[in-house]
């Protein structure tokens, strides 16, 4: 059972909000606008945690997961690749089959109507159902 799967009710989004508060800069903020649009696109979206402190964002499989670093907030999407980009949100770890991510810098913007499409696409393509295996 991973770490998520044994949290109370909540207990994700309070650590979530403490992540952001304690990053208190431009990645506090920035984390906290993406998590923000996830949760206007999809609103049954849940908030997990995993990974030693990664917040996720979920909805019948991972939507994407939002990273912290000291140059860069960086928005990961595990099925990536299969979703169409058209504003060219992606810009980083593109060479993969999988997934693809989103490198956020200081300073930069985020396309909310581009984001808020990737994540709807992400949800509907975790809604598919995957093919019996035989």
């Amino acid at each position: 059972m991973t770490k998520s799967e044994t949290m109370a009710p909540g207990e994700a989004s309070a650590l979530i909000d403490a992540r952001i508060r304690e990053l208190g800069d431009w990645r506090g903020q920035m984390l906290a606008r993406a998590r923000a649009l996830i949760l206007r696109a999809e609103p049954d979206t849940v908030e997990e945690w995993k990974w030693r402190g990664v917040p996720v964002w979920s909805r019948g499989g991972i939507l994407c997961t939002g990273e912290t670093y000291k140059d860069k907030v960086k928005l990961t999407f595990p099925k990536g690749a299969a979703l169409e980009d058209p504003a060219g949100l992606f810009n980083a770890s593109l060479d993969g089959n999988a997934r693809r991510a989103i490198d956020l810098h200081e300073g930069e913007d985020l396309d909310e109507a581009a984001f808020m499409a990737l994540i709807k696409a992400a949800a509907g393509l975790n809604a598919q159902k995957k093919p019996a295996k035989r």
